[in-house]
């Protein structure tokens, strides 16, 4: 009872919230610049600025434009920035045949861009669906997804990436042993340097709308969309199952895709494996929190605050298209 006597309770957690400076001594988790990955799409053309209208303030850049972009990025200090091709109609194919064309509009860009920033990180996924008319990932057989075939095709376009000057490889297609192929690949053309960041796991979301209005992917998925080879959303040790393997088959890194939606599969896998661990906030997430502060619907500290929720979750860094906004606000702080 004396306890209960003017000294209940003994342990105030409030008390380290009440001033900024204990706020910021007893913070378990902090944002940096460090942690931003910035998303870029570019197309063909010159001076083009498309804007993408289903994510406000997000644009298509040829690669002209796009220079400028990346020059932000770096001035921010931003390590690394991801590109992501909108491939014109009559250039694509059934086969995806110029994802294997050491002069596409990736390997274009990538070149570009070494050149006058040599020292940011570029990241390039490994699919199929920018350079398909069908817009899957793989290549489509006798109306499936042919696994094994497709693989053939990935270590082509992961070579012919690596050899334009991309850092990280992104293997984004999930189709089975595709880490394995692609790192044997590499390591057996003098590209054992090269970083393999694999979409681990890679979910069959709903989330992904406005990325295939931006590189054009979308309209022709049949019913099915991606469920045979994207995972089940009420999946989770799924989840661990296919990192495992990827770890196993040479990946350096792995990726969770979405974000927010699956904060448990990356706080799963960092718990699980101990490996750097990556999160997209994908044009969905993005499209959502972006067009609500537009609105007025939400203040503009979700952001932040969005991108904060990976890192307490495990995350070692992040792929946003808030990453340049995120950058100056964390300058300015």
């Amino acid at each position: 009872m004396n306890n209960m006597q003017g000294k209940f309770p003994s342990t105030r957690l409030r008390r380290n919230r009440m001033k900024e400076f204990s706020r910021r001594l007893v913070a378990e988790n902090t944002l940096s610049v460090n942690d931003l990955i910035l998303p870029l799409f570019v197309c063909e053309g010159n001076k083009v600025d498309d804007p993408i209208s289903s994510m406000p303030g997000v644009s298509r850049h040829s690669i002209d434009k796009l220079l400028s972009e990346v020059e932000k990025a770096v001035k921010l200090k931003i390590p690394a920035i991801a590109i992501f091709p909108q491939i014109e109609s009559g250039l694509k194919n059934s086969e995806g045949s110029l994802a294997v064309d050491e002069n596409n509009l990736v390997c274009r860009s990538i070149k570009s861009i070494k050149k006058d920033f040599p020292n940011i990180g570029i990241v390039c996924d490994v699919a199929l669906d920018p350079f398909t008319d069908h817009g899957h990932d793989g290549l489509v057989i006798n109306d499936k997804i042919d696994n094994d075939k497709t693989l053939e095709v990935l270590e082509q376009q992961a070579l012919v990436q690596a050899n334009a000057g991309c850092d990280i490889i992104a293997p984004s297609d999930m189709m089975d042993g595709r880490v394995g192929r692609i790192r044997t690949a590499l390591d057996s053309n003098n590209l054992a340097d090269t970083l393999i960041l694999s979409y681990a796991a890679k979910y069959a979301s709903g989330f992904y709308g406005p990325f295939r209005d931006a590189i054009g992917s979308g309209s022709n998925l049949g019913k099915d969309g991606k469920l045979t080879y994207q995972m089940d959303p009420s999946n989770s040790d799924e989840a661990i199952r296919e990192v495992g393997l990827d770890i196993s088959e040479g990946a350096d890194m792995v990726m969770v895709k979405p974000g927010m939606p699956y904060l448990d599969i990356i706080s799963r896998i960092k718990s699980e494996f101990k490996v750097p661990t990556f999160a997209y906030q994908v044009s969905g997430e993005y499209s959502m929190i972006k067009e609500s502060i537009n609105k007025g619907w939400l203040n503009e500290k979700v952001v932040m605050e969005s991108l904060l929720s990976f890192k307490r979750a495990g995350a070692n860094g992040i792929l946003t298209y808030f990453a340049l906004e995120a950058a100056e606000k964390l300058k300015n702080e």
